[in-house]
C-alpha cells in the first residue's frame, strides 16, 4: 500500500550549504564586477576606477577560491553526501545507471534519488573543473593586473627595470617598469586571460541550467534543489524513492535499505 504522506530525509550537511550560498554569493559579485571591467571602456570608467573594480574583484576572488579549497577538502570528510563518492561519476556501474536515469527522464518517470542523481553528478563534476579553473585563471590575471598575492611579487619583479624596487611598480603606471619585459610578461598572460574569459560563459551557461533545475518543485516526479540546498533535506510524496547511500532522516532514524521501494513511509 502507497501512502502519500511527506518523508524528510537529511541529505546536505550545513558546511555544504554554507559553501553553496558563499559560492553564489561570490559568483553573483565576481559576474557584475567582471562586466563593469570588460566593458569599462564603453562605461567610461577612468584607470583609477579600474584599480577600484579590479581589486574589489579579487577580493571576491579570494573569498570564492578559499571558499572553494573549503569544499574540496570537506568532500574528504564530509558526510556521505558531501563526499567525492557521491559526487563524481566514476562509481561501478556509473554508465549503465545514467543510460537507465535518461531513459526515465524522457519518459517522464525519473526515479529520485536522495543524493545526486547520475545527470547531476556529472553536472557537479564539470562545475568543480569549471570552478578551479576560473579559480586559478583568475589569481594569476590578478597577479599580472593589479599585482597581487599570490603571483603578484613575482611578475611585479619580472617587469621591473633593473635596479628598481618591485614592491614600487603599481598598476596603471609604466614608471620602473622595463618595457622588454612588460611585453613577456603580457604575452605570459595572454592565455589565462583568454581561459577565463571563455571559462566564465561556459560556466555562466551552466549556472542558467543549474537556477533551470533549481526552480523545479522538489516534491512528486521532479527532483528541484531549492529546499534541499537550503534546509539539508529532500521530500519525497510517494515511497517510490531510490536512495544512493544511507542517510538519517528527520528523526535521526536511518533506512534500514538503499532502495525504499514499495516500503511504506512515516507521516511528517
Amino acid at each position: 500500500m502507497t501512502q502519500t504522506n511527506l518523508r524528510a530525509y537529511a541529505v546536505w550537511d550545513g558546511p555544504t550549504r554554507w559553501f553553496h550560498w558563499i559560492n553564489f554569493v561570490c559568483v553573483v559579485a565576481l559576474v557584475v564586477l567582471g562586466t563593469a571591467i570588460l566593458y569599462s571602456k564603453e562605461l567610461g570608467v577612468t584607470d583609477d576606477g579600474k584599480i577600484l573594480l579590479k581589486t574589489t574583484h579579487v577580493w571576491f576572488g579570494y573569498v570564492f577560491a578559499v571558499n572553494l579549497a573549503w569544499r574540496i577538502a570537506w568532500a574528504f570528510i564530509g558526510n556521505r553526501q558531501a563526499r567525492w563518492s557521491a559526487l563524481l561519476p566514476f562509481k561501478h556501474g556509473f554508465a549503465r545507471e545514467l543510460i537507465a536515469y535518461m531513459r526515465g527522464f524522457v519518459r517522464g518517470d525519473v526515479r529520485p534519488y536522495l543524493g545526486h542523481n547520475p545527470l547531476a553528478r556529472l553536472s557537479v563534476s564539470l562545475f568543480f573543473v569549471l570552478l578551479i579553473v576560473q579559480a586559478v585563471t583568475g589569481l594569476v590575471i590578478a597577479g599580472t593586473d593589479i599585482f597581487y598575492p599570490p603571483f603578484g611579487y613575482w611578475f611585479a619583479n619580472w617587469v621591473a627595470a633593473p635596479g628598481v624596487d618591485p614592491s614600487s611598480i603599481v598598476p596603471y603606471d609604466k614608471t620602473g617598469i622595463d618595457a622588454t619585459s612588460w611585453e613577456a610578461m603580457r604575452a605570459f598572460r595572454s592565455p589565462f586571460v583568454t581561459v577565463h574569459y571563455w571559462n566564465f560563459y561556459v560556466l555562466l551557461a551552466l549556472i542558467v541550467i543549474h537556477i533551470a533545475v533549481l526552480l523545479r518543485p522538489s516534491c512528486g516526479k521532479a527532483e528541484g534543489l531549492f529546499p534541499p540546498c537550503s534546509l539539508g533535506e529532500k521530500y519525497s510524496i510517494k515511497s517510490r524513492w531510490m536512495i544512493t547511500g544511507q542517510a538519517p532522516d528527520r528523526v535521526g532514524q536511518p533506512p534500514t535499505d538503499t532502495t525504499l521501494e514499495g516500503t511504506r513511509m512515516a507521516t511528517t
